[in-house]
């Protein structure tokens, strides 16, 4: 049987195209938030289809979840999971033990983390799932685990000492500081491989890690999610995990990007008791072109790249991405918007920049600015394809600390 990482793409999209309108359907069927009611399951085969469903906002998983305990009608009962787990927000999110039910144990494999490994578990266990993911991960490929949890350092170094712990999982900065902690103590760690999370592993400290003898590879999951996409060896971009769909949309809609452009992340996993259909995570990444060096089949994206939430306060009232999505729909010849706040001595200042090859007066456009902006703002037209591609639709320019 093919591993599914390395299935060739027309298999992936067959699978996908059996997998999804099932995954629909069970979404459906546990009532949720109504948004999927008039849905055809199975005309949602490809992503292609499931651009046309609504997007699922965080804000509006929290409101449901407040409406309908515990999970607002998108999970299975809560009896059906070994775990339930509070994040803040507060969001609720059920787990599983078995199965590898986060996913995660794809991406330990990646990192070379197996049975015979010592797996220091330094993700948090009190309330929100990280360590309970990863302890998961750590099942399903054989390791054993050491549930360390996080802080105490000096405590962490002597139990990695003890055991010989091989393996380190937990944020990317806290490593760095058990291998400092154990050179002041004296005290020598075996760990030669590390997979990272819920951080930015900068590359110089990548490379203080490997300069140490320790592979370190990242990858980025969330609570509701699970595992989304996960670096191998090859370390160019990480590689979408088979257990999703992701797309990259212009922040504030449910509109897809073309591949290689800036905007938000947003999921839809395969899971069948928790079938998250569109979700957006709020996060910036892009597609990368091509497949991963390591043979992995499946589409890669460039990691994190910022936050799609823009939203800024002007002179008291708050601009929002959607109300920026908005005012581009009301003309269907602009293409795109940007809105740039600045300082004018003293006060906010905002201008607009609508891209479009329709001539004629930006004045004409103001009253719309107005409207759903609510807001006075100095409109200008920008040439088509003049507008950065960086997923940014409102870019605050004033310095809070000058």
């Amino acid at each position: 049987m093919t591993d599914p990482e390395f299935r060739p793409p027309e298999a992936r999209a067959a699978d996908l195209a059996l997998e999804l309108p099932r995954q629909i359907a069970r979404a459906q069927a546990l009532g949720g938030t109504g948004a999927l009611d008039d849905v055809e399951a199975d005309a949602i085969t490809d992503a292609g289809a499931l651009a046309r469903l609504p997007v699922l906002r965080k804000e509006m998983l929290i409101e449901a979840q407040r409406t309908v305990p515990p999970f607002g009608g998108l999970a299975a009962p809560v009896t059906e999971f070994s775990h339930v787990f509070q994040s803040p927000g507060p969001i609720h999110e059920p787990g599983r033990v078995d199965g590898d039910w986060f996913r995660l144990g794809r991406f330990l494999r990646a990192c070379g983390i197996g049975a015979g490994d010592i797996v220091q578990n330094c993700f948090g266990y009190h309330l929100t799932p990280a360590g309970m993911m990863f302890e998961s991960a750590a099942r399903a490929v054989g390791a054993t685990i050491l549930p360390a949890g996080t802080g105490q350092t000096e405590l962490q170094v002597r139990a990695g000492h003890h055991y010989g712990t091989t393996a380190y999982a937990g944020t990317p900065d806290y490593l760095k500081t058990i291998l400092e902690k154990a050179d002041e103590m004296g005290l020598a760690l075996s760990i030669t491989r590390a997979a990272v999370s819920g951080g930015a592993l900068f590359p110089s400290l990548r490379a203080f890690y490997a300069d140490r003898g320790i592979a370190c590879l990242q990858c980025y999951a969330t609570a509701d999610l699970g595992n989304i996409a996960y670096e191998s060896e090859a370390m160019e971009g990480l590689i979408v995990d088979d257990g999703v769909v992701v797309e990259i949309v212009t922040p504030g809609t449910g509109d897809p990007v073309p591949d290689g452009e800036v905007g938000e992340v947003v999921v839809t996993t395969l899971t069948p008791e928790y079938p998250l259909i569109r979700f957006a995570t709020g996060d910036l990444s892009a597609v990368m072109p091509g497949m991963s060096p390591c043979g992995r089949t499946n589409t890669r994206i460039r990691g994190w790249m910022g936050r799609a939430d823009q939203t800024a306060k002007v002179k008291g009232m708050f601009v929002r991405p959607e109300q920026v999505a908005d005012l581009v729909a009301r003309h269907p010849e602009i293409a795109r918007a940007r809105v740039t706040i600045t300082r004018d001595g003293e006060a906010d200042a905002m201008s607009v920049a609508l891209e479009t090859a329709a001539p004629g007066d930006p004045t004409r456009y103001e009253t719309s600015v107005r409207d759903v902006l609510k807001l006075r703002g100095d409109v200008r037209i920008a040439e088509p394809g003049s507008l950065p591609r960086d997923g940014i639709v409102i870019e605050d320019q004033r310095d809070y600390e000058g």
